[in-house]
């Protein structure tokens, strides 16, 4: 199973640090966060990865190159100097992610999931990690059901890890261009094609210079 992640985005409530470095080149504890996600994922068996690219989006071909220092093998996605919203940065993608499902993390997550859990996992169209809500975030996303399926009518709701698989199919009638994930996933919750997990441990969205301390707090030693 190929793996994709997100990094292509302006990072705009980290400015003025994103002005210059693309968020996920931020540092934390002496590594890019962007490189926690790409060694566990090739911890978890994900070797062929795709990173995609926008605001600054030089930056990281130059810093991480092919990824054969972690074992792995890195493709970027190229978009340009405006980035296309997550599902369309994974549409544009899609030639380099083949016809089979595969897995996509958010660049500005840090988390201790398991990601070879979702290695072989059958899916539908599409199956979401889904964390307790934050303080940030406390509304919530999708509705679990007892049954696994996903559903964005329904509470109470579940906060969107950012760490997702999905079948090429989901994105089969959508054109290269800007189109935003969560109407594509509430279209195929519908259709109860969507299914999701609880995950518990450790997650942190690395959206504000607050939680990038945190982040590299977490990481230093103690």
């Amino acid at each position: 199973m190929k793996a994709m992640i997100l990094a292509a985005g302006r990072g705009e409530r980290m400015r003025p640090l994103t002005d210059n470095t693309p968020k996920p080149l931020l540092m934390a504890a002496g590594k890019p966060i962007i490189e926690y996600t790409i060694m566990q994922l090739v911890a978890a068996g994900f070797s062929d990865i795709v990173i995609n690219t926008a605001h600054l989006g030089e930056q990281l071909p130059a810093v991480l190159g092919t990824g054969a220092r972690w074992g792995a093998t890195l493709t970027y996605s190229h978009e340009g100097g405006q980035a296309l919203e997550t599902a369309g940065g994974i549409i544009n993608a899609l030639p380099l992610l083949g016809d089979q499902p595969f897995l996509v993390v958010n660049g500005d997550v840090a988390t201790d999931f398991d990601f070879k859990t979702l290695r072989q996992k059958s899916i539908a169209l599409a199956h979401l990690v889904l964390m307790s809500n934050p303080q940030h975030h406390t509304d919530g996303d999708f509705h679990l059901a007892e049954d696994g399926q996903l559903s964005s009518l329904k509470m109470p709701k579940l906060t969107f890890s950012g760490i997702g698989i999905y079948h090429p199919d989901l994105f089969r009638h959508y054109p290269v261009g800007v189109h935003k994930l969560a109407p594509i996933l509430r279209q195929a919750m519908l259709d109860n094609r969507v299914s999701g997990e609880h995950f518990d441990g450790f997650w942190m969205d690395i959206g504000t210079p607050e939680r990038l301390q945190a982040l590299h707090d977490y990481y230093s030693p103690s």
